[in-house]
């Protein structure tokens, strides 16, 4: 009872602001839910003098939903339809990758940005956006103002490459079939909201149907694979540095739960379907996830300071933009090299 009377009046204000944000996310895809719930989250704060009652609860939904989000996360992956029909692609995705996360270690040296705003920006431009900012923050230990300015950094792009990424792929000669721009659209935007958006333009530009739709998605699953060993990584050389410094070796923050659990929950959904079970029975699972990462989003706006935010936000974004055009760049060389296109 003391934990729900403690928690209650936070939670319920995420709630207030995570329900309007989904629906408007599900009216406008291209900007999506998570972006809305932190805006909304950043003005409601403004209005709210005092937030002390608020705060537990405000935190509870900031760090614990949020890993709930990225363990249900793992309920719409199909391990072994993803590999399969996405293997193809496999090459391309670890160069792009490897890419990102290539320039934002070192932009944020040149650039003098805070390591753990570049680590959430390189893996959210190179691996699925909110989706791996959501699984990396808890691992690297980033405060809400560095999740919500990565956030606002990816979504800038993958607002301007659903708008621009289908004429481009015209102006550049891909073919009017599906595969190859799908596999662009797959590796070189970020959110899976705005790689839908992205490769349906395709399709209605060319009649496609869902060709590139399906293609492009799969590429996407594909990539959100990546989470697995890049959050390890992360958590490891966080270990390793808190071992330096105080000589104890964290077992739990090298292998963090919620990415075990993670990847459990995607086992269980492969030996599922390969047992004959409908995938469409874990649809209600990965709904769940994506109201549970707008949820989590909200209560990051909350505790965002929006003037500190556009204050800050000139070198994340030039970061930014760097990764995301050299993902590009990447994506169509690659495809260029092994005859995709």
């Amino acid at each position: 009872m003391d934990w729900i009377r403690e928690h209650s009046r936070g939670i319920l204000l995420c709630l207030a602001i995570a329900l309007p944000s989904w629906f408007l996310g599900q009216a406008f895809p291209i900007v999506g839910g998570p972006v809305i719930g932190i805006l909304l989250g950043m003005i409601v704060t403004l209005l709210i003098r005092d937030k002390s009652a608020l705060n537990a609860g405000i935190g509870f939904v900031s760090k614990k939903v949020l890993q709930y989000a990225v363990i249900l996360l793992g309920f719409g992956l199909n391990l072994s339809v993803v590999l399969e029909t996405g293997r193809q692609s496999l090459p391309i995705i670890a160069v792009t990758i490897a890419t990102s996360l290539v320039l934002a270690f070192a932009l944020s040296r040149a650039f003098h940005i805070p390591g753990k705003i570049a680590t959430l920006i390189g893996v959210g431009s190179s691996i699925c956006g909110g989706s791996a900012i959501a699984a990396t923050a808890p691992v690297i230990d980033a405060d809400d103002e560095q999740v919500a300015q990565a956030i606002s950094v990816i979504f800038l792009f993958n607002l301007i490459a659903a708008l621009i990424f289908p004429t481009l792929g015209n102006l550049i000669g891909f073919a009017h079939g599906s595969e190859a721009f799908g596999i662009f659209a797959g590796t070189a935007v970020n959110d899976t909201s705005s790689v839908t958006a992205t490769a349906s333009v395709w399709d209605s530009m060319h009649h496609l149907g869902s060709a590139t739709l399906d293609k492009a998605v799969t590429v996407k699953l594909t990539r959100t694979l990546a989470i697995i060993p890049i959050t390890l990584v992360l958590a490891l050389h966080r270990a390793r540095r808190e071992q330096n410094e105080d000589n104890s070796f964290n077992f739990k923050r090298a292998f963090p739960m919620f990415i075990l659990y993670f990847v459990i929950a995607s086992l269980i959904t492969t030996v599922c379907v390969h047992f004959g079970v409908d995938a469409a029975v874990f649809n209600p699972l990965k709904t769940l996830s994506k109201f549970f990462i707008v949820l989590a989003m909200s209560a990051i706006g909350l505790n965002t300071d929006i003037v500190k935010l556009v204050k800050s936000g000139g070198k994340p974004i030039l970061l930014g933009f760097c990764c995301w055009v050299g993902i590009a760049a990447m994506s169509l060389l690659m495809q260029h090299l092994t005859g995709l296109w």
